[in-house]
């Protein structure tokens, strides 16, 4: 597998994956809420992508900032109904710049399970007021396997086994371990997404020129071994074929929530 290095997410066409997950992000949001009202309080979306999460809690009624890496994403986000309501800031997600204690809530959805998580989760820790509310989704690891990620390990091998990856967040146990200093109240809801395509042919459209991580990891590859990871790709969704060709899976994920305690 090449060195891991950080994916350029304004490859492909971020939105795409967006559109198709916006749902997730108003769990999310809807999550954070149980625990403690967004009405009216101060909500950073970090890793905000284009702003799926950052518009549903505005849409609840809260004040929002949304922070990005990547200006492009951010400059979709800004353009969208409702963005004019949300201060938009390019910054790392574990590194803001924001104000100690700024905020009520922190939301993200599928953004902060790709940042480094021991600094990730002391940024978060900072921007929060005690008894803030940390509210994110996570992709799942999947026993079965999954036509997206899958073939990526079987054509390319295992990643080295020290560096973190974005379904560890998947995991309750190192969950509770990466927040247990600084957190209680941890939950844990699980869910299932569909990722549906009319065709295998449109599926792997999706990965080769929308996917930001896929776009970006096949643009690192020499020829062969690209279109050897292509076809790993086409050999897994077609085995997700309905009769008609159409193509559908589910994703497992969680939606997590835990409040920060008044010690930290």
């Amino acid at each position: 597998m090449p060195d891991p290095q950080p994916t350029n997410w304004a490859a492909g066409r971020y939105q795409a994956v967006a559109e198709r997950i916006a749902v997730i992000a108003g769990e999310v949001v809807t999550a954070a809420d149980r625990l403690r009202p967004v009405r009216d309080s101060a909500v950073v979306d970090l890793a905000c992508g284009t702003g799926s999460a950052a518009l549903a809690a505005v849409g609840a009624g809260a004040h929002v900032t949304g922070v990005d890496l990547t200006p492009a994403l951010v400059a979709i986000a800004a353009e969208r109904p409702g963005a004019d309501a949300v201060q938009w800031v390019i910054a790392d997600a574990a590194h803001t710049g924001l104000p100690d204690g700024g905020f009520s809530t922190v939301v993200s959805n599928m953004g902060i399970i790709f940042v480094e998580p021991t600094s990730l989760v002391a940024e978060v820790t900072r921007l929060l007021t005690p008894g803030g509310v940390f509210a994110f989704s996570t992709w799942v690891r999947d026993d079965a396997g999954s036509p997206f990620f899958t073939p990526i390990v079987e054509t390319l091998g295992q990643p080295p086994a020290s560096v973190y990856s974005p379904d560890q967040w998947g995991d309750l146990e190192i969950v509770r371990s990466r927040l247990a200093a600084g957190f209680d109240d941890v939950r844990f809801e699980t869910g299932s997404h569909t990722w549906q395509f009319d065709s295998v042919e449109s599926a792997v459209r999706f990965i080769a020129d929308e996917s930001p991580m896929h776009v970006d990891l096949l643009g690192r590859l020499d020829e062969t071994t690209r279109e050897r990871l292509l076809e790993a790709f086409t050999a897994a969704l077609s085995a997700q074929t309905d009769d008609a060709g159409r193509v559908s899976f589910a994703a497992p994920y969680a939606v997590v929530t835990a409040r920060k305690n008044g010690n930290v």
